[in-house]
């Protein structure tokens, strides 16, 4: 069936409505408009900045996932700012809830963004690919310490930057009500910017930014191409850092490739520690899918989470959308998730997850022909190197080459524990880069069993 797209944002605006308070809904998401729907990207319209930046901090993933749920495939989410006057008592509506929230409301727009409750240390999952930077964070939100300063995160979308961010906001905050604590987007900055220059307010604003213990801007790659913007931000930082004040700044790239920026500005982003956010490893996922699933309620087999965690690589974003649609099904549905089940709602948003027509058996097969042993020796307990290097590259070739999970591989391998298969595949991974032999055998295998016919 063909939805409209105004049936579409009505149909988004029910489903939000049974997942947020009513206060919530009426101040936030009533006064949202639908602008267009081409390809994968939904925009939507806001009255104000400040409600787009509320918006992206802590309704984002909800909204997404409600769009992407309606159509069926992963949508983007964008948000405009549109001109109407006829918003005032919106505007006030949410100035209004961001007193309550966050205490008196700032002297000018946007001084400072709110912190998403949720985005705290305690939250956050530790794994090989964040454990520096989240050391480092913490370091930061200690007010007795000087080190890192400033603290500059980078990496990819949805990687925890900004959760990293608001958390060193949070704690700092909880040492004392004189910590006074600044936490901005780039763009919310530049804005503030241009509306105290038009009011002839920038003592205020210069007031509002320098007399901190602690600045945060999120995003500082969208400074590029606003020259007066970066001035000012130039002369703010200077003066925290002489104070001695502690700032903190996040990008999608390290400051020597922010080549729209002035060079004096990049400079001083390079005076304290850089930190990338690398993506999250296959048990960094599993832990984080683990984590976020409890609050949910949701239960989830080893295997499940492990197909998931394989499949979902490319941010967090994405598993936390990939939890709440599952969350959403067990509680209309009320059964158990099963891998099956994950294929049929997940089945567009999962690498890998299309069916391919080759079984582990006929890896196996394929295997032991070429080493010459059989099944038994390939899948049994003899940890001789003639056996332990064709079971290491059947199991490379399985997962590389079958849609199974490493449990459903490792139950083929004489039920071995599923890490033993993670062990094997990495060790392989790591061998081919440094052994051209190695590649071209697994090259040559991997044709070989793509071209026999399908054992029947």
């Amino acid at each position: 069936m063909t939805m409209t797209t105004s049936t579409l944002w009505d149909q988004a605006l029910d489903d939000l409505r049974t997942k947020l308070d009513e206060e919530s809904f009426a101040t936030w998401l009533e006064p949202v408009h639908f602008l267009s729907h081409e390809d994968n990207v939904v925009v939507l319209t806001v009255s104000s900045v400040f409600n787009r930046n509320w918006l992206a901090n802590n309704y984002h993933e909800v909204i997404q996932d409600s769009l992407s749920g309606l159509l069926r495939r992963e949508v983007t989410v964008e948000y405009r700012i549109r001109p109407d006057e006829g918003l005032a008592r919106t505007e006030q509506q949410a100035m209004e809830v961001f007193r309550r929230t966050q205490g008196e409301a700032p002297p000018l727009d946007l001084i400072s963004c709110p912190f998403n409750q949720t985005n705290t240390f305690e939250a956050f999952v530790v794994g090989e690919c964040n454990r520096f930077a989240h050391a480092a964070a913490q370091a930061v939100a200690d007010p007795e310490s000087l080190a890192y300063n400033p603290l500059f995160l980078y990496g990819g979308v949805g990687l925890g930057k900004t959760h990293l961010m608001q958390a060193i906001g949070q704690r700092l905050q909880t040492f004392g009500s004189h910590l006074i604590v600044r936490y901005v987007s780039s763009e919310a900055f530049m804005n503030a910017f241009i509306e105290a220059v038009a009011q002839k307010r920038l003592v205020e604003f210069r007031n509002s930014f320098r007399n901190v213990d602690l600045l945060l801007v999120d995003d500082v790659q969208f400074f590029s191409g606003a020259e007066q913007t970066q001035t000012e931000f130039f002369h703010t930082f200077n003066v925290l850092y002489d104070a001695g004040k502690k700032i903190v700044i996040s990008s999608d790239h390290p400051p020597k490739e922010l080549h729209e920026l002035e060079e004096r500005l990049r400079s001083r982003f390079e005076w304290g520690l850089i930190v990338d956010m690398q993506a999250p490893d296959l048990e960094t996922r599993v832990a984080i899918l683990r984590k976020k699933a409890r609050p949910m309620n949701l239960e989830l087999s080893a295997e499940v989470t492990i197909y998931i965690a394989e499949r979902v690589r490319s941010n967090l974003r994405k598993l936390e959308g990939a939890l709440t649609r599952l969350a959403a099904h067990a509680s209309m549905i009320r059964s158990p998730i099963t891998i099956d089940t994950v294929r049929s709602l997940l089945g567009p948003f999962l690498v890998g997850a299309e069916p391919k027509k080759i079984s582990i058996e006929k890896v196996q097969m394929a295997v032991c022909n070429y080493f010459d042993v059989t099944l038994l020796e390939l899948t049994g307990p003899n940890r001789s190197r003639k056996f332990t290097t064709p079971r290491q590259i059947a199991a490379y070739l399985c997962r590389e080459l079958t849609d199974c999970s490493f449990p459903e591989i490792a139950r083929k391998f004489g039920g071995r524990d599923h890490s033993s298969i993670i062990h094997s595949h990495r060790k392989i991974q790591r061998e081919m880069a440094t052994q051209l032999s190695l590649q071209n055998l697994i090259k040559y295998l991997t044709k070989l069993i793509k071209e026999e016919p399908p054992i029947r």
